[in-house]
């Protein structure tokens, strides 16, 4: 008998309060010792999955909004070897402190700026904090470099001595640079992701327009990715109407076609459509060869958007298909029938009855298909050349090429806040409550 057992005799003549279980223990403390068991077993089921989360979603998520305004490279060093910090750049940083924006730099500024190059030197930290800078303008790298390698020789007046050296350090822009990274935390790679800078005077301004990538984009892959899902939601929804509507052991088989692109690998069936699409692949030269085309006017389908919507749809139709299936399955064909039988003709009876019945699932395949658009990745680099990519391909050139991380984790940032804006729009205007996925 568990401790919230009640014994006969407990419940005569007793009042609720002073109900006791079996053991004469108060009822009330029994209950709440056994929900508060119960609580803490339920916890502990989910622990280990809890912990996977926080350890693979949220930890890096929070990591890349933290690194999105956060960059120490032209204030702290820190040896790879010994793994010990070094402070660089504390002289300069004090004389920014104690004079506004906007002050042109004096002798006491270029004076702290040689006794931190010699440190740069000393702790071969040039490039670093040079990269830094070139981050926010082109070419300070090699200034800080050439800079740091002849700071054992310079001698006062500093100011004339380092402009000897380079007359771009008298460039009002560049200490405005240096002044924004004197403080590790910053805000200006997410102007940099919308293509803003910030002038001499520090007010917000646009990039030059041969500059301005990013907010393009950004609109490319949100029309790219917009088109894709419509093209997939077109091509699956008689397919998973068929699926639906056949015997059950045909549909199942039909489905083994539907799956049988997971079986494969994606980096394959990407270059599958390389193949196809190429100038002188499958489909040109099956066009050329029917008449259709000319030889010299084949179709330009790789390298460009067209090759982008081709492949990618082809890719994510699955994940259009299956919700719309999960949907279509279980709607009785009576509803129909008995539309037509009441005189409805066939659209109707399918605009009026079947269709509103199948909203859940075009919502889940639409939200899913779109956001794994969003973030595609190998397709566009592949087959999508310059006039194919999407912002995604841009986050991972900042990634591991120019090794600008911190413009890579705002672009993220970015995308994932519009990808939240987009799924609050659509709980606020469909209901996330209406998403069926299965």
């Amino acid at each position: 008998m568990s401790d919230a057992t009640l014994s006969p005799a407990a419940m005569v003549g007793t009042t609720p309060e002073q109900l006791t279980t079996a053991d004469g223990k108060p009822l009330k403390q029994a209950l709440m010792r056994a929900q508060s068991h119960a609580r803490r077993r339920a916890f502990l089921l989910v622990a280990p999955l809890l912990a996977f989360i926080l350890l693979t979603f949220v930890m890096p998520i929070g990591q890349m909004l933290h690194r999105s305004v956060h960059n120490e490279g032209f204030t702290w060093h820190e040896d790879v070897a010994s793994g010990q910090r070094t402070p660089i750049m504390t002289n300069l940083s004090q004389w920014f402190d104690q004079n506004e924006l906007g002050t042109e730099p004096d002798e006491a500024a270029f004076a702290a700026l040689a006794a931190d190059l010699i440190v740069l030197r000393e702790v071969k930290a040039a490039g670093q904090a040079g990269t830094r800078i070139n981050y926010e303008r082109s070419g300070s790298r090699s200034m800080f470099t050439k800079a740091a390698r002849r700071a054992q020789r310079l001698e006062a007046p500093y100011k004339e001595a380092i402009v000897d050296l380079d007359e771009d350090w008298l460039d009002p822009d560049l200490w405005r640079v240096m002044r924004d990274a004197s403080s590790s935390y910053t805000a200006n790679f997410y102007l940099a992701a919308l293509d803003r800078t910030k002038d001499a005077d520090g007010n917000v301004t646009q990039v030059n327009e041969n500059r301005q990538v990013y907010v393009k984009l950004f609109q490319r892959t949100l029309f790219l990715s917009i088109v894709i899902t419509f093209m997939t939601f077109i091509l699956a929804y008689p397919i998973a109407h068929l699926l639906a509507t056949l015997p059950l052991a045909k549909s199942n088989l039909l489905m083994i076609l539907v799956l049988l692109p997971f079986w494969t690998s994606l980096l394959v069936r990407t270059t599958s459509w390389m193949v196809l699409l190429q100038s002188q692949g499958v489909v040109n030269d099956a066009l050329v060869s029917t008449g259709i085309l000319a030889d010299d006017n084949r179709l330009e389908m790789m390298y460009n958007q067209a090759g982008t919507l081709i492949a990618m749809t082809h890719i994510l139709l699955p994940f259009m298909v299956l919700p719309l299936y999960s949907v279509m399955r279980p709607i009785n064909p009576s509803y129909v029938r008995a539309a037509r039988s009441l005189g409805a003709t066939s659209w109707t009876a399918f605009r009026r009855v079947y269709f509103p019945q199948t909203v859940p699932g075009i919502g889940a395949g639409a939200l899913l298909v779109f956001i794994l658009a969003v973030g595609y990745y190998i397709t566009p680099a592949l087959v999508g050349g310059a006039d194919g990519q999407l912002i995604s391909n841009l986050i991972a050139f900042h990634m591991q090429n120019s090794l600008n991380w911190s413009l890579a984790a705002a672009l993220a940032a970015l995308l994932l806040g519009g990808i939240l804006l987009l799924y609050w729009l659509y709980d606020r205007l469909v209901g996330i409550d209406n998403l069926k996925l299965g």
